[in-house]
This record gives C-alpha cells, sequence and structure tokens, in this order.
C-alpha cells in the first residue's frame, strides 16, 4: 500500500506538472497576440529557451539553493518512492521557469537575445530560490519568526508573492533599465498606441494559461491526500471575478477581458486553500480592477513600456494576493483561519525587496558589460529579423 501510495502522488504531481509546463504556451501566445508583428517569432522562441536555461539552472543551482537537495545520488537512489523526488522537482521547475516566461512580456520588442539567457540563469539560479527557499523551506528563519511573533508564517499555497510577485518586481527594474520602445512616447508627451497584433493569439494564450493554471494551484497540494477541491472553486471564482471587472472598467477591450481572468488567477494562488469562494469573488474582482487601473497608468501617465503589463498584473496583483490571502482566509471573513495579516504583509514586502534588488543588480549590471538594448535599426527592423533571421508569416516562398 505504501508503494501504491508513493505511485499515486508521483502521477498526481506529474500531472500538475505536465499543466504548468503547458501554461508556458500560453505565456508564449500571450506575448504573441501582443506585440508588433515583427517580434512574433522572437516571443516564440524566447519563453522555449528561457525554460531550458532555467532547467539547467534550477537543476545544478537554484533547487539546492531552496531546498538543500541535489540530484548527485545514483539512479537507483534517486527512483525510491517511485521517483517521487524527481516529478517534484520538475513541478516547482515549471514555476522557477515562469520568472523569466513573466518579465519577457514586459521587455518585448527591444531586449537583446542572449543577455537575456543569461539574467534567466541568473535569476532562476540564485534571486528567485533565495526568497523560494525563504517562504518555501523555511530558509534563514524569517518563516519561524514570523509564527513565534505573529501566531502564524507567512502563508502562500500556489505562488501569487513567491512566483508572481517576484516575477513581476523583478520585471520592473528590467523594463525601466531598457527603457520604453522607440517612438512610443513622443516629447511633446503624446503615446503612440501599438495596438495587439492578434487578438486570437492573445486569446488563446490566455485561455491555455487559465486551463493550466487549476493544475498550478490544485496540484501545489504535492501528495494526493492533500489534494482540496475548495481550491479548484476559489480559483474558478477569482477567475470569474477577474474578468468581470477587467470587462467593467476596461471597457470591453479584449486584452483587458483576456488579461482578467489572469489577474484573479494570480491573486488567489496564496489564499486558494483558505478561502470563502466568496471572499475569492471578491479577490478576483478586486485584482482585476487593479491590473486595468495601473495599466492604463503606467503606460499613459508614467510612461513605463511594460509591454504586456507584466508588473500591475503579476507584481502588482500578486501584493495583493498575499494580503488578500491573510484577509479573507481569515475565519471572521468564512475562512478556514490560521493566517496572520501582518505576517503576510512583512513576507510579501520581503519579497519584493528581493526581487527589487535582485532585478536590478542582473539587469544592471548585464547593461553595464554587455549592453540588454537592440540599436535602433535592429529595433525598427525587429526581433524577428535581426535575431532568428526570419518573419512570422514569411511573404517569399522557396521553389527548389
Amino acid at each position: 500500500m505504501e508503494q501504491v501510495s508513493h505511485a499515486s502522488n508521483v502521477v498526481f504531481v506529474l500531472l500538475g506538472a505536465i499543466m504548468v509546463l503547458a501554461m508556458h504556451a500560453g505565456f508564449a501566445f500571450l506575448e504573441v497576440g501582443t506585440v508588433r508583428k515583427k517580434n512574433q517569432v522572437n516571443a516564440l522562441v524566447k519563453i522555449l529557451t528561457d525554460f531550458c536555461v532555467s532547467a539547467i539552472a534550477y537543476f545544478f543551482i537554484g533547487y539546492t539553493i531552496a531546498y538543500g537537495a541535489n540530484f548527485f545520488a545514483s539512479a537507483e537512489v534517486l527512483s525510491q518512492k517511485s521517483g517521487y523526488e524527481m516529478v517534484k522537482f520538475f513541478f516547482l521547475l515549471t514555476f522557477a521557469a515562469a520568472i523569466p516566461a513573466i518579465i519577457s512580456g514586459g521587455i518585448a520588442e527591444r531586449a537583446k537575445f542572449h543577455p537575456q539567457s543569461v539574467a534567466t540563469l541568473m535569476l532562476v539560479g540564485f534571486v528567485y530560490p533565495f526568497f523560494e527557499g525563504i517562504a518555501w523551506n523555511d530558509n534563514f528563519g524569517l518563516q519561524p519568526w514570523l509564527e513565534a511573533t505573529f501566531g502564524a508564517k507567512f502563508h502562500d499555497f500556489a505562488g501569487s508573492v513567491v512566483v508572481h510577485a517576484m516575477g513581476g518586481w523583478i520585471a520592473l527594474p528590467a523594463v525601466l533599465l531598457l527603457g520604453a520602445r522607440r517612438g512610443r512616447y513622443t516629447r511633446e508627451g503624446h503615446v503612440a498606441a501599438h495596438p495587439p497584433s492578434n487578438i486570437p493569439f492573445l486569446a488563446l494564450g490566455a485561455w491555455i494559461l487559465t486551463v493550466g493554471w487549476f493544475g498550478f494551484n490544485v496540484m501545489s497540494a504535492q501528495t494526493l491526500d492533500k489534494v482540496s477541491g475548495l481550491v479548484a472553486l476559489n480559483s474558478l471564482m477569482a477567475m470569474v471575478g477577474g474578468t468581470l471587472a477587467a470587462m467593467v472598467l476596461g471597457k470591453n477591450d479584449p486584452g483587458f477581458i483576456h488579461n482578467g481572468p489572469l489577474a484573479g488567477l494570480v491573486a488567489v494562488c496564496a489564499g486558494s486553500d483558505l478561502m470563502h469562494p466568496v471572499g475569492a469573488l471578491l479577490t478576483g474582482l478586486i485584482a482585476g480592477g487593479l491590473f486595468v487601473r495601473l495599466f492604463t497608468i503606467t503606460q499613459n501617465r508614467w510612461k513605463i513600456d511594460d509591454v504586456l503589463g507584466v508588473w500591475p498584473l503579476h507584481g502588482l496583483c500578486g501584493v495583493w494576493g498575499g494580503l488578500a490571502a491573510g484577509i479573507f482566509g481569515s475565519q471572521a471573513l468564512g475562512g478556514m483561519g490560521g493566517v496572520s495579516l501582518a505576517a503576510q504583509l512583512i513576507g510579501t514586502v520581503a519579497a519584493v525587496v528581493v526581487a527589487l534588488a535582485g532585478g536590478t543588480i542582473v539587469y544592471g549590471t548585464l547593461k553595464t558589460l554587455v549592453g540588454i538594448r537592440l540599436d535602433a535599426e535592429e529595433e525598427f527592423e525587429g526581433a524577428d529579423l535581426t535575431i532568428h533571421k526570419i518573419t512570422a508569416t514569411p511573404d517569399r516562398e522557396t521553389h527548389w
């Protein structure tokens, strides 16, 4: 029976890993549909390449930093418990690789290719697992201190803060160091619109992410005996709330509507195992509204050219999710309890500090040493032709 239990857990976590791996196709198509046509190939290539670089970085460095474990034992040892530790690594890798996938949308259309691969190696190898280990493995004593001081640890069931806020806040200094796309803002203060190039691809990306998210959240239980239908229903309600809020505040804009479910799902990750479904719905509604308002402000008022709005979507909605777990997870509001708003605030702020520092150091160093931005002519031609020597839809056919 013990062997059956191990095998069941392996299948459970493996299905989650596969669903989150599929989400990376969602990241890719969300970016493909948003960027201009001359940068669509680059979006696809970046997501796949960054995932593979992330796998190397996390396997050899990051997982050890986060959990103190490595895979340098024999295959016989590694395959114990039906190889559960292997699929657990695979599952957590798909989370870690979401960091560069998130950043990719913010720096799209003007970032150099290979320096970004180096950034991915550093971020997934060192920056992300540093805070991952603090939050999910009690490294450096922050979690025990929070529990002793406030009666509860910082709670992030599926990564509102550990994954999404980290990714969004790492992306912010990268976007600022790169600067806006050429022609995006004029000296007179006008904003040149760059509308999405392909709404169907954008929608496809959003749908793939939305479906995969139920593996992202539900399978975060990591063992079959801890699975909870509450997580699934709360994810659904937050997704619905985010979509409807984005529809209303975004005035039926398809870009906002298809990012709305993502905003709700980002925010509910942390407390999806604690909240009442009504609390999850409110969490999603607030997240959808937050994304629409802050995306508009950052683009039009603050002149921050965050192409896919990854800072408001992942960074701010992730922060809101960390706080929402402390609010709607309380028993007074119908939640499961066992959570402290003060601990949530401190843990969330710690993540933001680590992300900002890590993003600034990594991208600032690369900018100084090798440069991180395409030159004016390369950006005008587009990343597809400049880097990959082909467009998404070549006009000229070859006749052999």
